[in-house]
């Protein structure tokens, strides 16, 4: 063979060294440079066409489009990309969370303030003038409710106890202007210790109480609640991808353009175990505190409940009654009074009532209220919106892998034309079950479930905190949501700090108004958007719902 021959047989063999093992001809990178382009990275320095692979340090080392600094580059951009898709996630949750919080603090609000002013509309006419000296005591008792619902740290059986207090206080010193200076502070102290046996206002004080704390603990029970909620999800979807992570996604996502695949999607199973083993501390949310739900079975005990408009305007309601009571009884307590506690005592400060009209000589009615139709159909509707909404989050974390890795992002079967995380071809490991124990053998993320991530663990332990409190909401016990997030902090073994416990409850009093005139009319439907008795269960319902979401999260 002369030398030209064996030149042109050794050019050949060159050529099919360097050739694509599939078939001959060098692949370009064309595809890959208009990506990469198109996301914004320069091209100095991208292959015009493929190299070989070695230098790779998360992507298969086969022929590649990519370089090392192509790989880290798209590395980082796949970690923005799918802590972004968490964070928004999670920020749609937070905007569902806020809307409920809105819908019910708007009604609760309004129910409230409705029942104020048709408190005060009935006692300026029952009492004339001389309510607007008085109207403190009332005012003073709604701006204590708003307070409470609010969160302020206040005992609500202390502030209705105190109203009582103040309203006997104003009904002695009402009952004769001419003497109510000579009523001293011991006398009215003595006179405030007689309720107790002597029960001026029959019922009306115990009642109200009854009803009106619970409705009120649960209602805040749930406000305060949905911010817990929201913001255990804001603290959650902003946890960083682990190094591992960060690896399996880049190479679930980016690496199979690197492959000259990019059009190929990832085999759903494929997808699945990389977005379980990525989000499984994030699981156990809903796997630990699913255990918890056991407070469903409390709501069981609030169905004989009033509904929530007529325990709020049951307010006017039991003052009403009560200064009927009061009225047609004046005579036998005073005397009582009186007996047990000396004549008025010593001469006490002058009253601003005493130079006030005394007292109408009319007979009391009480008043009635009546839950509107369309009352009811607003609470129906806003109970079920928040029902249908709350259900929905029930399994958010434990879904949320499923979500990723739907039609859009990964191949709707595992057969031999997706992505694999080597090749395009089949996808032969089984999927992994929720939570970070089920991913010992994740064949995709490497992780070490004796390490769970401490903020997650941290959110868990608060879960497990309000979940209790919920719970002891629903069984009527005060408690204070303020600060849980101080909770699970520091050395301490109790379930929740001292001042963040369960509240103790001081006796009933039973003071309520003299001789006003109060006519029997419910406020006009315009007023309030109340509700009817459909929400008896309402102030279960909804703290109820709000538990379903918190300890399945």
């Amino acid at each position: 063979m002369d030398l030209a021959a064996v030149a042109l047989l050794v050019s050949l063999i060159s050529v099919s060294l360097s050739a694509d093992n599939a078939g001959g001809k060098v692949r370009s990178c064309a595809d890959v440079r208009q990506f990469y382009s198109g996301k914004g990275f320069t091209l100095n320095g991208v292959p015009q066409s493929e190299i070989s692979g070695e230098h790779l340090r998360i992507c298969p080392q086969g022929y590649t489009c990519c370089t090392i600094a192509m790989e880290e580059t798209l590395s980082n951009l796949s970690r923005r990309e799918f802590e972004g898709l968490v964070r928004e996630a999670g920020r749609s949750i937070q905007a569902s969370l806020n809307a409920q919080y809105r819908t019910f603090d708007t009604y609760f609000l309004e129910l409230l303030n409705g029942s104020e002013r048709w408190l005060e509309e009935a006692f300026v006419v029952a009492l004339g003038d001389l309510y607007q000296p008085n109207a403190g005591v009332f005012r003073d008792l709604y701006s204590d409710l708003r307070r409470y619902y609010s969160g302020a740290s206040l005992n609500l059986e202390e502030v209705l106890d105190e109203f009582w207090m103040r309203l006997l206080e104003r009904l002695l010193k009402a009952s004769d202007p001419e003497t109510a200076s000579l009523l001293s502070d011991d006398f009215l102290e003595c006179a405030s210790k007689q309720t107790e046996t002597l029960h001026p206002f029959g019922d009306a004080p115990r009642e109200l109480k009854t009803k009106l704390v619970r409705a009120f603990i649960a209602a805040r029970a749930f406000i305060q609640g949905l911010n817990v909620a929201g913001e255990i999800v804001r603290k959650v979807s902003q946890v960083p991808l682990s190094l591992e992570c960060n690896h399996a996604i880049m190479k679930l996502v980016y690496c199979p353009h690197c492959r000259g695949l990019g059009s190929v999607k990832p085999c759903i199973n494929y997808c699945k175990n990389v977005m379980k083993g990525c989000l499984a501390n994030q699981a156990d949310l809903d796997t630990e505190c699913a255990v918890t739900l056991l407070n469903i079975s409390v709501a069981s005990s609030f169905g004989a409940e009033p509904s929530m408009d007529t325990v709020i305007y049951s307010i006017p309601v039991r003052i009403s009654e009560a200064v009927l009571t009061m009225q047609e009884n004046m005579e036998i307590y005073t005397s009582k009074v009186f007996k047990a506690c000396g004549d008025r005592g010593e001469e006490g400060t002058p009253s601003s009532i005493s130079e006030e009209p005394k007292m109408k000589e009319s007979i009391v009615t009480a008043l009635e209220y009546k839950p509107s139709p369309k009352s009811a159909a607003r609470l129906e509707v806003q109970v079920t919106d928040v029902s249908s909404k709350l259900k929905e989050m029930q399994f958010y974390w434990i879904q949320l892998p499923s979500a990723l890795c739907s039609g859009k992002t990964a191949s709707s079967t595992n057969g031999d034309k997706c992505w694999n995380g080597i090749t395009k071809a089949s996808y032969l490991p089984e999927v992994m079950g929720d939570g970070l124990a089920n991913q010992i053998n994740n064949p995709e993320v490497e992780i070490d479930i004796t390490k769970p991530d401490r903020t997650i663990r941290q959110q868990i332990m608060l879960l497990k905190i309000t979940s209790n409190r919920l719970k002891n909401a629903l069984d009527g016990n005060d408690v204070d949501f303020q600060d849980t997030s101080d909770d699970f902090s520091g050395s301490g073994s109790g379930m929740c700090a001292d001042h963040l416990c369960i509240r103790g409850r001081p006796p009933v009093f039973g003071p309520k108004t003299d001789r006003p005139k109060l006519y029997a009319y419910g406020p006009e439907n315009k007023r309030v958007k109340g509700s009817v008795n459909q929400i008896q269960p309402s102030v279960i319902l909804l703290v109820l719902l709000l538990a379903t979401l918190l300890l399945r999260r």
